[in-house]
């Protein structure tokens, strides 16, 4: 073959591929709230963040029509309007069938790589895709969500356009990471005191941080900038219950793992009880005196979690820390879904 015939058959085969979002319409940048650290968020290689994506993402995030009966989305269960969870102390699915856990929120998964209370899924990718196929939440097989997504239209276009591909599985799981990666949680009093706003929050709340810091041993777990060290820890909760949730014992079925959960961020907590993996704390109040108390004991209780011994004040003084880190710009709206 001559070399110029060569060439324009080389450029017509690269001109036919697909084309990649990450190619359509550039790598997209995020906005990093005050208090965050750009430095410390997870993107997979093979997931590039772009604003259609994004966008895409969110459509799914919202969509019912992602559920075997059209009654649940990621949103029922992960609501802005509640802190990006339910306002249940277990969530609820398709046909009224109720979990066993609360929903954990969705802001700041961009610090996160493994996720769910007990760590089972390795990414947020993998995570979208968990609550289709269980039967209790969207009661849906991964082939019949496709099918569901690919009979609209809209879809179709827009998979086309992002991944190159038709409606995919993976593409679905890759969208919707995008979106939950782009819900950033900063910009609270905390991060503009901790910036040197002496005003940001009340003295109630710097006795608070402090206690948080020292006698309350808060830090120890929920610590760096998210409040969360990613760790899994036995505080003791459900650990007196006939037959206990194990939490991360159920994924590495290591003993020391028994009844250990994720620890969770703490940013806009006030937005987002009820409390602890099994929703049984319904204020911030109670999970302090939870806390307070020592936990519930067991043989796998972590020996950070011991009697706190704090008085009323100081329990007043440590709801208002938390209090101070609400975000209040994260305001996501309903999107129009395609037909």
């Amino acid at each position: 073959m001559k070399q110029g015939v060569w060439i324009l058959s080389a450029l017509v085969m690269v001109l036919s591929l697909p084309v990649r979002q990450s190619e359509a319409d550039g790598p997209y940048k995020l906005k990093m709230p005050l208090g965050l650290q750009e430095e410390a968020g997870f993107i997979p290689p093979d997931n590039p963040l772009t604003a259609e994506k994004i966008d895409l993402g969110k459509q799914l995030y919202f969509d019912k029509r992602l559920s075997a009966d059209g009654t649940v989305a990621c949103v029922t269960c992960h609501a802005p309007e509640k802190g990006f969870s339910d306002d249940r102390p277990t969530s609820t699915g398709i046909k009224g069938q109720v979990g066993g856990r609360s929903a954990p929120v969705t802001i700041n998964r961009l610090f996160s790589q493994e996720q769910f209370w007990d760590g089972r899924s390795p990414s947020l990718e993998d995570q979208a895709l968990g609550p289709v196929q269980n039967p209790i939440e969207m009661g849906h097989t991964l082939e019949g969500m496709i099918v569901a997504v690919d009979k609209v239209q809209g879809y179709r276009a827009q998979f086309q356009k992002v991944f190159g591909t038709k409606v995919t599985k993976e593409g679905v799981g890759q969208a919707i990471a995008s979106f939950e990666r782009s819900l950033l949680c900063g910009n609270s009093a905390f991060d503009r005191f901790a910036a040197g706003d002496q005003k940001a929050i009340t003295v109630s709340a710097k006795a608070g941080l402090v206690l948080f810091r020292e006698k309350a041993h808060c830090e120890t777990c929920h610590t760096g900038f998210n409040f969360t060290d990613e760790g899994y820890h036995n505080i003791g909760v459900g650990m007196d219950k006939p037959k206990p949730d194990l939490g991360r014992f159920s994924v590495t079925k290591k003993e020391s793992d028994k009844g250990a959960f994720k620890t969770p961020t703490l940013r806009n907590i006030t937005a987002s009880g009820p409390y602890l993996h099994d929703g049984t704390s319904k204020s911030l109040a109670e999970v302090i005196e939870f806390y307070n108390k020592g936990g519930i004991k067991n043989p796998q209780l972590s020996k950070e979690i011991k009697p706190l011994n704090l008085t009323a004040k100081e329990k007043t003084d440590l709801v208002a820390f938390l209090k101070s880190l609400s975000c209040p710009d994260l305001q996501v709206a309903t999107p129009a879904l395609p037909k």
